[in-house]
C-alpha cells in the first residue's frame, strides 16, 4: 500500500480529515471521474478501458507525489490529459467495434426507423470529428457545458479549477468549435460543386 501522508510512516494517528490513500481507495472513489474525463477528452469507446487502466498505473507510480493541498480530480485530470495526448501521438485509432450497440429508442419507447438511426449515427460521427479538432482541455469544458448540460460552478469543482478558468476555456472552445464547423461546411460545399 502506498501511503500518501508523511505522518503515516512516523505512526502518528491521522485526524478525521486526513486519512491515508492508496491506489485502491483512489480507484474506488475516482474511477467514474477518470472514465468520464477520458470520454470528454475524445477517447473512442474501444480504448476507454485500456486508457483508464493506464491512468491508474500512473496513479500507482506517482501517488506519493500528489500534493494534498490541491483537489484529487485536478491531479487525475492532468494524468488523463497526458495519457490521451500520448495515445494520440501513438496513433492508436482503431476502427473496429467490440459489440453491436443496442437499438436506440425514443422517449416514448418507439424504435427509430433505419433512416433515423443512420442520421443519428452520422450526426454523432460528425460531432466527434469536430470535437477532435478542439484542444483537449477546452474540449472537456465544452462537452461538460454544452452536451452534458453542467453548470460552470459544477465544472469548476469537478476539474479543480476556478470558475473564471471554466468561463475562459468555454469561450475559447466555442470559438474553436465554430471555426471547425465553418471549415467542415466549406469542405462540404467545395465537394458538392465538383
Amino acid at each position: 500500500m502506498i501511503r500518501l501522508f508523511p505522518w503515516a510512516a512516523r505512526g502518528s494517528p491521522p485526524s478525521a480529515v486526513e486519512r491515508p490513500l492508496d491506489v485502491v481507495a483512489v480507484h474506488a472513489e475516482y474511477a467514474d471521474f477518470v472514465f468520464r474525463s477520458l470520454q470528454r477528452l475524445g477517447v473512442r469507446p474501444p480504448d476507454l478501458e485500456d486508457l483508464s487502466q493506464e491512468v491508474f498505473v500512473v496513479v500507482h507510480k506517482r501517488l506519493h507525489t500528489f500534493d494534498t493541498a490541491s483537489p484529487m480530480q485536478a491531479w487525475l485530470f492532468g494524468i488523463c490529459k497526458n495519457i490521451v495526448a500520448r495515445h494520440r501521438q501513438r496513433a492508436y485509432v482503431r476502427r473496429e467495434t467490440t459489440a453491436i450497440p443496442p437499438p436506440e429508442t425514443s422517449s416514448e419507447g418507439i424504435q427509430p426507423t433505419p433512416e433515423e438511426s443512420l442520421a443519428t449515427k452520422q450526426a454523432r460521427a460528425e460531432l466527434e470529428e469536430l470535437l477532435r479538432e478542439l484542444d483537449p482541455v477546452k474540449c472537456v469544458v465544452f462537452v461538460m457545458f454544452e452536451i452534458e448540460q453542467m453548470g460552470c460552478e459544477e465544472i469548476a469543482k469537478e476539474l479543480g479549477v476556478p470558475v473564471g478558468t471554466v468561463h475562459s476555456r468555454l469561450h475559447k472552445a466555442r470559438k474553436a468549435f465554430e471555426k471547425a464547423l465553418a471549415r467542415r461546411q466549406a469542405r462540404l460545399s467545395r465537394g458538392r460543386r465538383r
